[in-house]
């Protein structure tokens, strides 16, 4: 039997097919190869056009090359990413491929005769996939003879950098095959979100939905193309306009399609624009906004824009969770990681969410067929905010999966995940069924990369910082005393926050290879720890080495976290199923706890500070020193008081605008007071 190159659970993976080798199949290609050469999976692109061949291998090449000349690919590593890589015209070449991707033109009977192809050259255990952008999976594979391993994967431009795919199973896909899609784009550096099978999936609706209001401002003569392209770029906080990016993704075609079907299938409202069909037939990109360009848009020309788009793009959002294919959370971060857009239900929420409504009702009743959301109105009539999850719980089998999912900031810490954890714990404790929880973050990178700075950057005085410290510390008690056992399950980097974070849990364990795992890098920023990391940190792993690592801000490696008690084992494979087990093991067993009586702190090393603070240092040491004589509960009082004071600091000040303007590496010039 040939030998997989890269596992995850019961599947492996030693070649990978990319069927189409037009627009987007030599980026999906150029990602897979990036993340998966390595370990010495396979790519090959296949398609019936050696001019498409030639033109997709010309683009993937280029696009190396970029890499390298950037710095982003060693040359060697460039060259093992283009030697990895097949295009070729022989559908024979995909035997043997473990996951074959279908990226061809948005035709179903080019799409049904490709995979009929497929599974004559495939073995029966092979996932077939297509990057198809609107057609249901129910659709596409309707013909297949193995209907249970075949599922929609829609990638967006650039498929190389964009981190979302929509994962959309049929009903006749198998459930073991979905969570196995969404725990491999996850692995390999994807953001996931699973969408129920309907015409357009999750995403598109709202881009060429967006478009679409767009388009009607202008027919409707509220400004010109132009105009329109900025305010709603402004309005909806876009890198682009909507004009701009139709123009860079060459979307007219296929979006006057998807509005077409989106007519029929979805509500009236969806029904192309006469000025799309002229723009189509003129067969020139639309006049959006140029880079550096500035626009004048008069004052009430620019609130009506901003009125009837804001209205639009409320009701599609809310029209799509009526429809139950998506929820807030996969909404509210697919369309900021997708689309590059504000994210709703956080938006409504500072508009208001009856101003919300009040939008999408004045914008219905001047637009035919448009639909005012059920959801909008219950929301409203319930006059509170939307609840949008960042915290997300799965039960496994009487054990609670807490993930923290932010992955446009590496899962930094901030008020609702703080809230939200809380709100978790409180419910896995009075839940009879729950043995026991894990918490963990999305993605590989990190498990919690810290505080989120603007929280921090936002502290004005020492009275702020002392009740934000509190905070912080009054909900991780909350994890310290449940009474069942809470493990962290290492997934990526732990820095400040997020470190301290697991250390009020009552186990941890970590992903092998991390070599960066643990650290407490406040003193770069001209703070100290402020959730518990002076008080639990020296009791887990010695004074000796905490008071290194919370004075200097040195970062421990998982290698020498093991060493040090910081956790208690590394795992090869999935750390969150094994942490899973181990709460389990814990609930069935019973688990110490943290010593909490007063212990007397030794005299703290000498440590080569560099350009660190010495008042920072000193206030390190008295949280460190004193904290500990009193016990850990009154410690993390005193914590808490300490964090205060070094917010009265000018250092805090310069620590964090450095931050702030130069980023973490950039050594900040602190004045010692």
């Amino acid at each position: 039997m040939r030998a997989m190159a890269y596992s995850l659970g019961s599947r492996s993976l030693g070649k990978i097919g990319i069927v189409g080798s037009g627009q987007i199949g030599p980026d999906i290609a150029l990602h897979m190869t990036k993340v998966l050469s390595r370990a010495g999976v396979a790519v090959v692109v296949v398609d019936v056009s050696d001019k498409a061949l030639a033109r997709g291998e010309k683009k993937l090449h280029k696009k190396i090359d970029r890499g390298i000349e950037s710095g982003a690919f060693k040359p060697e590593f460039g060259q093992s990413m283009k030697d990895n890589t097949t295009f070729t015209s022989d559908y024979d070449s995909l035997a043997g491929a473990d996951l074959i991707i279908e990226a061809a033109s948005e035709d179903l009977g080019l799409k049904r005769r490709i995979f009929a192809q497929l599974e004559g050259i495939v073995g029966d255990d092979a996932i077939l996939a297509s990057n198809s952008s609107h057609m249901e999976p129910d659709v596409i594979f309707g013909e297949c003879a193995h209907k249970n391993r075949c599922a929609v994967i829609h990638y967006f431009f650039p498929a190389e950098r964009n981190p979302m795919v929509e994962v959309v199973p049929s009903a006749d896909t198998d459930e073991a095959l979905t969570a196995w899609l969404m725990g491999f784009y996850e692995n390999i550096g994807k953001v996931p979100i699973r969408v129920g099978s309907r015409y357009g999936y999750a995403m598109d609706p709202i881009f060429e939905g967006l478009f679409h209001a767009a388009a009607v401002c202008v027919e409707e003569g509220l400004g010109t193309v132009k105009q329109v392209d900025d305010v709603v770029r402004r309005t909806l906080k876009q890198g682009i306009g909507p004009f701009t990016a139709m123009n860079l993704t060459g979307g007219n075609p296929l979006t006057f399609v998807g509005l077409s079907h989106y007519r029929e299938k979805l509500y009236p409202w969806f029904a192309p624009t006469k000025l799309m069909e002229q723009q189509m037939e003129k067969g020139d990109p639309w006049d959006g906004v140029k880079r550096g360009e500035k626009v004048e848009v008069p004052a009430e020309t620019k609130q009506k824009i901003a009125d009837a788009i804001r209205g639009a793009y409320f009701g599609i959002i809310g029209e799509i969770l009526d429809s139950g294919i998506s929820n807030v959370a996969d909404l509210e971060m697919g369309v900021q990681t997708a689309l590059v857009t504000a994210p709703p239900f956080a938006m409504m929420n500072r508009v208001g969410v009856k101003e919300s409504l009040a939008l999408v009702e004045q914008y219905a009743s001047s637009h035919d067929g448009f639909v005012v959301p059920q959801c909008l109105k219950d929301q409203a009539e319930k006059d509170t905010p939307w609840l949008i999850p960042v915290v997300l719980r799965e039960d496994r089998d009487g054990i609670a999966v807490l993930t923290i999912r932010r992955p446009a900031v590496l899962n930094a810490l901030n008020h609702d995940v703080f809230e939200q954890l809380a709100a978790h714990v409180e419910a896995i404790e009075s839940d009879n069924t729950v043995k026991g929880a894990v918490i963990t973050g999305f993605g590989q990178k990190a498990f919690v990369s810290g505080a989120d700075i603007g929280m921090l950057a936002a502290i004005e005085k020492p009275e702020d910082g002392e009740t934000t410290s509190w905070h912080s510390n009054s909900i991780l008690l909350k994890i310290d005393r449940c009474t069942k056992p809470i493990v962290c399950a290492y997934n990526g980097l732990a820095f400040g926050g997020g470190n301290e974070l697991a250390l009020a849990c009552h186990a941890r364990i970590a992903r092998k290879g991390l070599r960066l795992l643990a650290g407490q890098p406040e003193p770069n920023l001209g703070i100290i720890p402020g959730a518990g990391g002076s008080q639990r940190l020296p009791r887990l792993i010695g004074f000796e080495a905490a008071s290194t690592m919370l004075r200097t801000g040195r970062p421990l490696s998982g290698d020498e976290a093991l060493e040090k008690g910081l956790i208690t084992e590394q795992t090869d494979g999935d750390v969150c199923a094994r942490a899973v087990e181990l709460a389990r093991e814990m609930a069935a067993n019973g688990f110490e706890r943290i010593n909490r009586d007063p212990i007397d702190a030794p005299a703290l090393p000498d440590v080569e500070l560099g350009h660190l603070s010495t008042a920072v240092d000193a206030i390190i040491e008295k949280a460190i020193v004193h904290g500990a004589k009193l016990g850990l509960d009154e410690g993390l009082r005193f914590e808490s008081k300490c964090f205060g004071e070094v917010c009265g600091l000018k250092d805090m000040r310069i620590g964090m605008e450095n931050f702030t303007k130069n980023g973490p590496r950039s050594k900040a010039e602190f004045v010692n007071g």
